[in-house]
């Protein structure tokens, strides 16, 4: 049986990691699958119970952490290597730009058989100055050199990849979209929403607008909330923001909140609700009435799937691999990064077109059941091993 080590930047909430435990719990038994990942930073929501409801027991590299550091890096990459010579795996697959980096130098140093590395997403944009952004640029052809496979998880993502950043030559590039199980979104909505509404006292009058995500800059909360201010003061429909997730800008928009002349709190009647992160995301969805994201540069939202399998309509920015993974116009209405103004505008037509947010609601199930759920994610995982598997043995 070949063996997989699988190593991931760390485990927080999101659609890495969910891929990472569905991979490593569903590629048996044709293949044996090692989990290792780095850990969580504090601001983030823990991912525990993804991987311990799988049955899944990873080991944690506390050294591997999101943040770049020259002593961690180095120590992750020697215990990455003790690792692969105790495991020996034929194949070697990272997640992510941590892992990808300290996992690929530790496999090809041990002279593992099969490289594979996952872009969910890249810090090309948005994320770092010019020069700084060049380095990694330069980092990551150094890398992709090494490894026997590229996954773009987007068509869009591969051709960024090969035409606009040159990290490798595309048929290096494999593109196979995420995966995850769908069905909690989809089941039991009028349940779940009624428990979601009856707690933070939503009548049906309400319209409840969701934007979940780690509160950092690369997402743009701030686009969200002032465009939500501007909705609010046009119409006098009653509607309700709630930011689910939590981190180093919560604070900061709080005080924007404030700014804005919107109410927040973390329950009860306000303007703008602050939850921090909420398990049990598909409670939320059945709650909300729009699903909004306005973030500055994606790979593949999770949130804009799990959307869409709980037949919630979308306002969000267009960025990286959105228009792969919405259909425009018709399960979500996109708007230019950074433009308030658009944003608002899209947001406004769904506040107040209860028709629209209906019709939007019938597509969404339909688009993704089968394009993102995690049976079609393994089955195009266990197809490329094996392929490279047997081209190693041909050479």
């Amino acid at each position: 049986m070949p063996k997989v080590l699988r190593i991931i930047n760390r485990f927080n909430l999101g659609g890495p990691t969910f891929n990472a435990a569905y991979l490593t719990r569903y590629l048996s038994p044709e293949f044996e699958t090692l989990l290792v990942g780095g850990q969580k930073d504090d601001s983030e929501a823990g991912s525990e119970f993804i991987v311990e409801g799988l049955g899944i027991q990873p080991l944690v590299l506390p050294e591997m952490r999101r943040s770049i550091g020259i002593l961690n890096d180095y120590k992750s990459y020697q215990k990455l290597r003790e690792i692969i010579g105790d495991f020996k795996p034929d194949v070697v697959h990272t997640h992510a730009s941590k892992a990808g980096f300290v996992g690929r130098m530790a496999a090809s140093k041990m002279k593992v058989p099969v490289i594979v590395h996952t872009f969910h997403g890249n810090v090309f944009k948005g994320y770092f100055s010019p020069w700084k952004t060049n380095i990694y640029k330069k980092l990551e052809r150094h890398l992709a050199s090494k490894s026997t496979a590229i996954i773009a998880i987007s068509e869009l993502q591969k051709q960024e990849l090969v035409q606009e950043h040159r990290i490798c030559k595309a048929d290096k590039i494999e593109v196979i979209p995420l995966g995850f199980d769908l069905t909690r979104f989809h089941e039991n909505q009028t349940a779940l929403r009624q428990k979601f509404r009856t707690e933070y006292q939503l009548d049906d009058h309400t319209i409840a607008i969701g934007i979940v995500g780690r509160l950092v800059p690369i997402k743009d909360h701030a686009l969200f909330l002032r465009a939500f201010a501007m909705v609010r003061k046009k119409q006098s429909i009653p509607m309700r923001a709630f930011i689910v997730g939590d981190g180093e800008l919560r604070q900061e928009l709080e005080l924007l909140c404030q700014t804005l002349g919107l109410t927040h709190g973390t329950t009860g009647n306000c303007d703008v609700v602050f939850t921090s992160w909420i398990k049990d995301v598909e409670r939320v969805n059945a709650g909300m009435d729009i699903i909004a994201l306005s973030s500055l540069n994606e790979g593949t939202p999770v949130s804009l799937i799990e959307a869409q399998a709980s037949q919630k309509p979308i306002v969000t920015t267009e960025v990286g691999g959105i228009r792969n993974i919405v259909i425009p116009g018709e399960t979500a209405l996109l708007s230019p990064k950074s433009d308030v103004n658009a944003f608002a505008e899209q947001l406004e037509k769904l506040v107040i077109d209860e028709d629209l947010r209906s019709r939007m609601s019938q597509k969404g199930w339909e688009f993704v059941e089968n394009r993102f759920h995690y049976t079609r994610l393994v089955s195009d995982m266990k197809s490329l091993y094996s392929r490279l598997l047997e081209n190693v043995v041909r050479a």
